[in-house]
């Protein structure tokens, strides 16, 4: 399926730099990190959130680069899997046909994760629905509604500094349980 999924062509004609899909998975994994689509230094590198996003996230996560990018344990399915472009107000949405096509062939194969790490709007909307609240800020503050098998992130883009200097409530509670949710179900490594 992997092999599938990065020989994918489907909506070549509308991504800037070409198709180069970029994710991570495997069925043993029990974390699922569920983001936007990669931006343009992963569309480069070929790694997932290989930028100061990653870096902020896995901070927020408690892990270093090794456990990270164990796909045996951390699965990385992005909305999108390549790099939508740029829009007037950052990069575009991920493309739809992706998700659409994609994402219920891969999932069932990932049967044993145990929290989804939705960050961002796209992965809010696929795996809550209609659960989400009014916006993005609501409904990470709401967290504990989702948890323990959903936790909504904010992108950890440093763009959002502004967001989280005006919430920190977000790295006062929602980080410290997280943490303490991936420790809980990442098998020994």
């Amino acid at each position: 399926m992997l092999a599938e999924i990065r020989a994918c062509r489907i909506c070549e004609a509308h991504l800037p730099l070409g198709p180069r899909p970029v994710l991570r998975a495997a069925e043993t994994a029990t974390v699922l990190i569920a983001g936007q689509a990669p931006g343009t230094l992963v569309h480069g590198s070929g790694v997932p959130w290989d930028d100061a996003s990653g870096a902020r996230l896995r901070q927020w996560l408690g892990l270093d680069k090794a456990n990270f990018y164990d796909e045996r344990r951390i699965a990385i399915v992005p909305m999108g899997f390549c790099y939508p472009g740029r829009g007037s107000s950052g990069d575009k949405p991920p493309r739809p046909e992706c998700r659409d096509t994609w994402h219920p062939k891969l999932l069932p194969l990932l049967p044993n994760l145990q929290l989804i790490v939705a960050i961002g709007q796209y992965a809010q909307a696929y795996y809550l629905g209609d659960a989400r609240k009014a916006t993005l800020t609501d409904t990470v503050r709401a967290w504990r509604e989702y948890a323990p098998r959903v936790f909504p992130l904010v992108h950890p883009s440093p763009r959002n500094m502004g967001w989280f200097k005006h919430n920190p409530w977000f790295e006062a509670e929602v980080v410290p349980a997280l943490r303490e949710r991936v420790r809980s179900v990442l098998p020994a490594g």
